[in-house]
């Protein structure tokens, strides 16, 4: 019996690793924290950039965004991965704020590190982060201003708030042009925040400058050989069908002929089929035809004879997209005319951007779509440069949808400290000590800003505080001006989503309770393949 004491039973297999107690929590903490100090550079109107090149393809990423770099790289650590997933989540809901999130959960879980040093339990650290936050979000809140109602005020607010994003973004040198852009587009969308409707092409050349936004949609293919270059009154069938022959393809078959005459005969039993198939194309009534595969030169021809414009090989993508804002379906049978729904449009007509020719359906039934033309000199600028154009579109089309504006600028931040601390003070025992901690940590962020900027964060940091005490609750950190300083952040237009910080802090706070609770971590291996 004192035998199996000294060797207790072994529930795990061999290939199966466990943490326990503090180990399992100082490692939680130690990878959240190195994922918050691997983004946290990235930070702000100066953060700085990423170059991420993959092992296998040798492919090269150059970007600032938190999300982008955490979902490129392979991590080990399981609360890593916690913060990984809280910073894809806020990308997917709300479009930015992907760096802050995740910055601002590791400086929760450094401050709840030292806490812990100090024999807090964690349940006491979640229970004071709880009041913390519910102190935050009240006084963010209490903050916000909604100019929804007044149009010109909520315009200007959609433009602030773009060019707030921009700011930190490869972007930022032309933040207003491409903040005109997004506002533009977004508010053609009355009030959707369906995005598929804009649709942004990218085209190496030119300057970012170039770039502007064009009414339709741009389809990156060309029209048949021979046919009109303009189309006007379109009714177009969106396909997904086979255009090259209609032949039952069956692996190594052959066919044994006699004669050349009986080949011919096989070629022209082809050509009759697929006369058959355009034959019943033509009998919807259509004077546009765009598919998903290739079209053949036989096909193409019946087509062009029929005064109809067929346009081939458009990616899944771009059809889909197609459809959707020409009002009509994509279908890949043809028997029954009654049931495809067809999209319209005004004019269909070729364009020319840079050396390339594409296609422009202008006057669709969505009259929300359109297209934003990227223009740049390489394809890594460009790529992040619809990263950045997609974070701005989706946070306008979410503060549409929810018009509440707070400030930017460590404004909103410290506005939330200063409340946490008022709560800390009305708060017994050790939840104090961790209230405190949540204050110090959301005050870390305007400190990094600082950083990120080259400035003197002690120095800027501390007049931010005092201007806050004092009752100036606009001021935050003019981070462009030389040498830095404190400004009032509405007159410097500096504007956030108020959906967006409330996010921020919640995703934030959520997942560092998660972490706390960790007091075991069990790594398996993973599960042979048994060979019979």
């Amino acid at each position: 019996m004192a035998n199996s004491f000294n060797n207790p039973t072994q529930i795990f297999g061999e290939d199966v690793t466990e943490e326990k107690g503090e180990n399992a929590r100082l490692s939680a903490f130690v990878g959240a924290i190195a994922v918050g100090d691997l983004v946290k550079s990235t930070l702000g109107p100066k953060g700085m950039d990423k170059i991420l090149q993959s092992a296998s393809t040798g492919e090269i990423m150059v970007t600032n965004d938190g999300a982008t770099i955490l979902k490129a790289i392979a991590l080990d650590n399981a609360a890593a991965k916690v913060l990984v997933n809280i910073s894809k989540v806020q990308d997917d809901v709300v479009g930015d704020g992907t760096t802050s999130v995740t910055v601002l959960a590791a400086e929760l879980l450094r401050e709840a590190e030292k806490l812990v040093e100090k024999k807090i339990h964690p349940q006491v650290i979640i229970d004071g982060y709880r009041i913390a936050s519910r102190a935050a979000l009240e006084a963010l809140e209490a903050s916000a201003v909604d100019n929804s109602a007044d149009p010109v005020a909520f315009r200007k607010d959609l433009h602030a708030i773009a060019r707030t994003t921009l700011s930190s973004k490869v972007l930022s040198q032309d933040r207003d042009q491409f903040a005109n852009l997004a506002c533009d587009a977004v508010l053609r969308l009355k009030g959707s925040t369906d995005l598929s409707h804009i649709q942004i092409i990218k085209k190496a050349g030119g300057k970012l400058s170039d770039s502007y936004l064009d009414e339709g949609f741009i389809l990156d293919k060309s029209i048949g050989v021979n046919q009109p270059k303009r189309l006007e009154k379109a009714k177009i069938l969106v396909a997904n069908t086979g255009m090259d022959t209609d032949k039952v393809k069956i692996f190594g078959a052959r066919v044994k002929v006699d004669s050349t005459g009986k080949l011919a005969e096989l070629e022209k039993a082809e050509k009759e089929k697929m006369r058959a198939k355009v034959e019943r194309i033509k009998a919807h009534g259509i004077n546009c035809f765009v598919n998903r595969q290739l079209i053949y030169n036989w096909p193409e021809q019946l087509f062009t004879d029929a005064g109809i414009v067929s346009i081939e090989h458009a990616d899944f993508d771009g059809i889909e997209r197609l459809a959707l804002v020409t009002g009509g379906e994509i279908a890949s049978t043809f028997d029954h005319p009654d049931q495809v729904k067809l999209g319209h449009c005004d004019l269909i007509e070729e364009v020319i951007i840079g050396e390339d020719t594409l296609i422009k359906f202008s006057g669709v039934a969505a009259g929300q779509a359109c297209t934003i033309v990227l223009r740049g000199a390489t394809g890594q600028l460009l790529d992040e440069a619809d990263r950045s154009l997609h974070d701005a579109l989706a946070v306008l089309s979410q503060t549409v949808k929810e018009p509440k504006v707070t400030l930017g600028g460590g404004c909103a931040e410290m506005v939330m400290a200063k409340a946490v601390e008022h709560a800390a003070q009305n708060t017994t025992g050790k939840k104090q000590l961790a209230v405190d901690a949540f204050a110090q940590a959301l005050k870390q962020l305007p400190i990094i800003l600082a950083d990120n900027a080259g400035l003197d964060s002690s120095d800027l940091v501390t007049r931010l505080r005092q201007a806050i005490n004092k009752g100036l609750t606009s001021s935050g950190l003019d981070l462009l001006t030389p040498g830095g300083g404190i400004a009032n952040m509405r007159e410097l237009g500096v504007v956030e989503s108020y959906k967006l910080k409330h996010a921020v802090v919640s995703s934030a706070s959520e997942a560092a309770e998660l972490l706390l609770r960790v007091d075991n971590i069990i790594r398996s291996a993973p599960r042979r393949r048994d060979r019979h």
